[in-house]
Formats: structure tokens, sequence, C-alpha cells
């Protein structure tokens, strides 16, 4: 693990895959986020307590309880507007935590719905079964706007317990960086009414490959994309 920083102006851009072509309508259920060949950026809000050290060491204080559900979420908007710009009690620091991939992929083929969908698996006796034991929970919430407007499409949040939330704190974890600042700023240029200078600050968070197991996920034309083992 590499030491924490403080956020730059501006987080590096991601090298692949690219974007769909303008015009392309945005699948219901795809997972969007800034990534490289190797790691996947989320984003988890504290309070100063607990933030503060993790982005100082690069990695999660003791006192970060890994027995405890933690939920991740790759969408800085969706971020944004959970923690309130980073202004709701014990959410003041926002990290952005980047991953291994193949722990993230890991997750994901390994997780179950946390609400039971009749579409996607009528059976519920056996979405509860899943659900006690599985290490990892996917969960589609509306994905926001620079106003923190729902869209029509979904945005991911990945809840993690047991052994993933473990795994997550210890293994997987490549740095983790205070971006609270880069949060403020954006949302001064929002309030200042300067949208254009606000969208240009905001991550470069692209279609991301994930595994075909991931639950509900949008069933998309195959596209190349780097394969990783599994974790």
């Amino acid at each position: 693990m590499s030491t924490g920083q403080r956020a730059p102006a501006r987080p590096a851009p991601t090298t692949t895959p690219q974007p769909p072509p303008a015009g392309t309508p945005e699948p219901a259920r795809r997972v969007r986020a800034l990534h490289t060949a190797r790691t996947v950026t989320v984003y988890q809000a504290y309070a100063p307590a607990l933030g503060d050290p993790a982005a100082r060491d690069g990695r999660f204080p003791a006192a970060w309880k890994r027995e405890r559900m933690t939920w991740i979420k790759p969408s800085f908007l969706w971020m944004m507007y959970r923690c309130g710009w980073a202004t709701k009690p014990d959410q003041e620091r926002v990290l952005a935590i980047e991953i291994d991939r193949a722990g993230f992929d890991w997750a994901l083929r390994h997780a179950c719905l946390s609400h039971h969908d009749p579409s996607t698996q009528p059976d519920r006796t056996t979405w509860q079964r899943q659900l006690k034991t599985s290490p990892a929970r996917v969960q589609w919430d509306p994905e926001r706007d620079l106003h923190l407007r729902p869209l029509s499409h979904r945005s991911l949040q990945l809840g993690l317990t047991g052994e993933a939330s473990r795994r997550y704190a210890d293994e997987w974890t490549v740095t983790i960086t205070d971006v609270t600042p880069l949060a403020h700023e954006i949302h001064h240029l929002m309030r200042t009414g300067r949208t254009t200078a606000a969208a240009a600050l905001l991550p470069d968070e692209r279609p991301y490959p994930a595994p075909e197991e991931t639950p509900a996920l949008s069933k998309l034309t195959p596209t190349p994309a780097e394969s990783l083992p599994d974790c």
C-alpha cells in the first residue's frame, strides 16, 4: 500500500475502455468508474477521526471495524448526494479509495442483490439464503447529475461484509486519497453557477467491464477489455 495524499485539483484520467459514441442510450444498470488496467476507484465518506488517518497512512486504521458491512460507491456524484458535498455529520471527509480490480471483480462475482427482485430471481427463498451467505451486496440506485438530481439510469453501490470487508481493508486497497477539497471546490462552482467549470473537475468515470455475474447488470454487447484472474 502506498502513502495517502491530499487530492490534486483533478484525478488522473483513465485509459480504457473508451466512452460510448455520442447519442448512445445509457443502460439502466451499468458500472461506471475511474479505473486503470489494474485498479478501480471507489468513494466513501467518514468522520475526520477515521478519514484523516486513513488518508495520511494510505490504509484503514485499526479503529475501522472490519467485522461490519461497509458500502463503497464508484460514482463520485452519488457519493456527493449521499454525504451532501461532505457537509453531513460524520461524513466530512470524502475518500477516494483505489482498489485492486481483481478484488473488486471478486466481490461482484460473489454478490447478491440487497433487495429481492422477482424479475432476476423469482425464488425468494433462494435469494434469502444467498443473502445470508454472500460476502457482498449489490444495490442499484439512481445516478445523480451535478445538481444531485436523479437520472434515469442507475449507479452501483457495493456492500462488503465478512471476508470481503476484511480483504477490502487489508488486501485490495492500493491508495487512499482525501478528495474533500475537490468536493468543496465543485460544490462552490455549482453554487456560483459555474456548471461547466464544475463538470471539468469531475473524475473521469467511464464504463467498467464488470463481470457478467454481477447481479442485475444490464446486458450489453461485448467490448474488448483486458481480463484479470479471479482473486
